[in-house]
């Protein structure tokens, strides 16, 4: 496993719609690793592989568990949303903005078909930040940013 650098919003890789993938194969499975090692380094909660540079339908999600803790890392392969219901408005961040947060209001649950590391198909449901942070992702995928659809910038620090 290797750190990647996390491109910025400057960088027109981000503004870029994704190719799905087709080859699920060491090449991928060394992409998701890499991702998951630069995620953990850099403290965030998803990363999509156009951040590393890699137009490719490919994102990972650090998970909140019951007690709020870090759960574990789900991969997301050729993500769709088939589902989603309620809304949330709340504080986003993105790792390619630094220093950059704004209210974006999502869908508060939603349903999830993707696939993993090996092409098996699968669907997972998610719920308040995880469902936040699979949509985050998924626009990344789609050549959009959290900056897009921010209906309002933030100070962070005056929000505290």
């Amino acid at each position: 496993m290797a750190l990647r650098k996390i491109v910025l919003k400057e960088d027109e890789t981000l503004r870029k719609k994704s190719k799905p993938v087709e080859k699920f194969d060491e090449k991928l499975w060394t992409l998701l690793d890499d991702m998951a090692e630069t995620l953990k380094k850099a403290s965030g909660a998803g990363l999509a592989a156009p951040q590393v540079g890699v137009l490719r339908r490919a994102a990972i999600i650090s998970l909140i568990g019951e007690d709020g803790e870090e759960d574990k890392i789900i991969e997301l392969i050729n993500p769709e949303i088939i589902k989603s219901s309620g809304t949330q408005r709340d504080i986003e961040g993105c790792l390619s903005c630094p220093g950059l947060w704004g209210y974006v209001t999502r869908p508060l649950k939603c349903k999830i078909r993707a696939q993993n590391r090996h092409g098996e198909i699968f669907e997972i449901e998610l719920k308040g930040h995880d469902c936040r942070c699979a949509f985050h992702e998924i626009d990344h995928l789609n050549g959009k940013l959290f900056i897009d659809i921010a209906d309002e910038m933030v100070d962070i620090e005056e929000e505290k």
